[in-house]
């Protein structure tokens, strides 16, 4: 697919329609990505706000190359990323284009997680400031642009997770290397659950770094027009307030310890904690298959040093789990026909055996992403990061 045209700047404000040429599940209809120039500040504003600001494939293109853009030229100081409307950053990949190029161009859906995963690493090792601000719903594909920034900012109202269990997927864009890193199994209780924190427990979990009251991030965006990032984010930080997943740790520890879900199972309905209970009923839901395969991956994440190194393993994951059975029932039944009531096939764990589970995990050959790799932005991150603190 060909590249955003080139974007015109001026120091006024100016905003221009990010557009792509091209046909199919790649377009990128008028509007749906914004980018804004200010200063040395660039702006990407998600625009689909009746759709909560769901990526398409041609708005992951426009941001790609606009991300390339900026890295060379030196008046850009800092991105920021947005989202449009009052409900969300972004509330994830549009499962419904999924769901249908499953069944019309299978081949669009790999090409769409390889531009997509692909990008979540360009901000990983992106080598300026980027600025995400995760306020309201930000979900699946949303923590893919935004758990990977630089300078990650939540407020009181952000409620972010990775849903994918609940439509017979794993959670993917990086998500299982998010959460393979949490403090002890609070991760793999929120991937199998698919539950959601709220930003001061994306602070605690590592997948933010400050927190900014919603009534400052117009102050804060402007600040950033002026003055570098961590300066900019450090005026405007609140106190960080209590995490209530932290509270849950003790229980949810013991409970998700090890490799086998249907243990997990059990020690959550023996468990003396109500929560615990509705845990299980929340897993109990879920598709059998998703179930193990994602919690094989958050362990195999564990062991992987890298991001592009996890999101490669995603890639494998992702493809084949579109072929199969259980992600296109489970956009069926919450998102098509809505009747909330999927027929996972396996749909019993134990039916799920080892094999099955592994085969997910295989090398694709000539199919593999090969991502690039980058020395120097780890260093480069975790500096950033310490000085926004």
């Amino acid at each position: 697919m060909p590249r955003t045209d080139s974007i015109t700047t001026t120091s006024d404000d100016s905003t221009r329609a990010a557009s792509a040429t091209g046909a199919g599940a790649s377009a990128v209809s008028d509007n749906e990505v914004l980018l804004q120039r200010d200063g040395p500040l660039a702006r990407i504003v998600l625009n689909r706000p009746n759709a909560l600001n769901a990526l398409t494939h041609g708005m992951i293109r426009t941001i790609a190359a606009a991300l390339t853009d900026w890295a060379d030229d030196p008046a850009v100081q800092t991105v920021l990323l947005t989202g449009s409307g009052d409900r969300a950053l972004c509330a994830g990949g549009d499962i419904v284009s999924v769901y249908r190029d499953a069944r019309t161009d299978p081949d669009e859906n790999a090409r769409f997680w390889a531009d997509e995963y692909t990008l979540n690493a360009q901000i990983k090792r992106y080598p300026k400031p980027f600025v995400a601000l995760m306020d309201r719903i930000v979900l699946g594909g949303g923590v893919g642009l935004s758990g990977h920034a630089s300078h990650r900012v939540v407020t009181e109202r952000t409620k972010l997770g990775m849903p994918e269990t609940t439509i017979g997927f794993v959670p993917d864009v990086g998500g299982t290397y998010l959460y393979s890193r949490t403090p002890g199994e609070l991760g793999t209780h929120l991937a199998l659950t698919a539950a959601t924190m709220t930003g001061a427990d994306a602070i605690a979990l590592g997948l933010a770094d400050s927190f900014v009251e919603s009534t400052q991030l117009e102050s804060l965006a402007d600040a950033l027009k002026r003055m570098p990032a961590a300066a900019a984010i450090a005026e405007h930080a609140s106190t960080v307030p209590p995490a209530p997943l932290l509270a849950e740790r003790a229980w949810i520890d013991e409970c998700y310890a090890g490799n086998d879900v249907a243990t997990i199972i059990d020690r959550l309905q023996t468990s003396s904690v109500t929560a615990a209970d509705d845990a299980a009923a929340a897993i109990l839901a879920k598709s059998p298959t998703a179930l193990r395969v994602t919690l094989e991956s958050l362990r195999r994440a564990r062991d992987l040093r890298t991001l592009e190194e996890v999101l490669e393993q995603e890639y494998r994951v992702s493809l084949r789990m579109v072929a199969g059975h259980d992600v296109i029932e489970g956009i069926r039944a919450q998102v098509i026909d809505k009747d909330r009531n999927p027929a996972w096939q396996p749909s019993t764990l134990s039916d799920v055996s080892d094999a099955d589970m592994q085969a997910y995990f295989a090398p694709l050959g000539e199919r593999e992403l090969r991502l690039p790799r980058s020395k120097t932005h780890e260093t480069r991150q975790t500096t950033e990061r310490e000085a926004t603190a």
